[in-house]
């Protein structure tokens, strides 16, 4: 896998703020970088903005001042077949992203077809294409919001060990999470996120997680 303290940003935020209607500002003067190839998460309590940034991100909310680049090129000035082209390169997961213990990603995705007594040869190409427009498959980034949310301990490191497993084939991930517990799991780059302003704590490469 390339670098990613080597490569030049995915996305770039500079003194990004975000304010909806005339009301106070949700983020405040927000200056980071996300790499490719990186993995973190993205914590801090309830109300702190993590889902306004995260929209930010996806580019489906735009900042009302500061800068937003996706590989270098300011995503203000993107035309929207441009900025459709950018979110095709992310895949999103959220809270009611669901999976049965028991079985791989991929068979959760074919159970439907398995029960209506389909055999493997007859769906798989149609379960790859389909984990592929999702973005499950091989997305360039990933962002998580809450994907632990409402699943048991053994069940969310699971999940954690797909997301890690698609940080290995080259993607990088941004995980959003309340789970403290879970997190300290994990050697990965923390963006919290207090009273509208982030900060961040490094650790090691998240390829070295166990």
């Amino acid at each position: 896998m390339n670098d990613a303290a080597d490569a030049a940003p995915m996305i770039r935020f500079e003194h990004v703020g975000m304010r909806y209607g005339v009301g106070p500002e949700i983020l405040r003067d927000l200056t980071f970088s996300i790499a490719p190839y990186s993995f973190q998460f993205l914590t801090g309590p309830s109300g702190a903005g993590k889902t306004t940034l995260l929209k930010l991100i996806m580019l489906s909310l735009h900042p009302t001042r500061g800068v937003i680049t996706m590989h270098g090129s300011d995503v203000s000035r993107m035309s929207e077949a441009e900025l459709t082209m950018v979110r095709r390169r992310t895949g999103v997961v959220f809270q009611e992203f669901r999976l049965l213990d028991h079985l791989t990603t991929f068979e959760n995705v074919a159970l439907p077809m398995r029960v209506q007594g389909r055999v493997e040869a007859s769906y798989r190409a149609e379960v790859v294409e389909l984990l592929q427009w999702v973005g499950i498959a091989k997305p360039e980034f990933l962002i998580a919001d809450e994907p632990t949310g409402n699943v048991d301990p053994s069940l969310a490191r699971r999940l954690l060990r797909l997301f890690i497993e698609l940080h290995r084939l080259g993607t990088a991930i941004i995980i959003a999470t309340h789970d403290y517990a879970l997190m300290e799991q994990f050697d990965a780059r923390r963006l919290i996120l207090e009273d509208g302003h982030l900060s961040i704590e490094e650790f090691a490469e998240a390829e070295d997680m166990r």
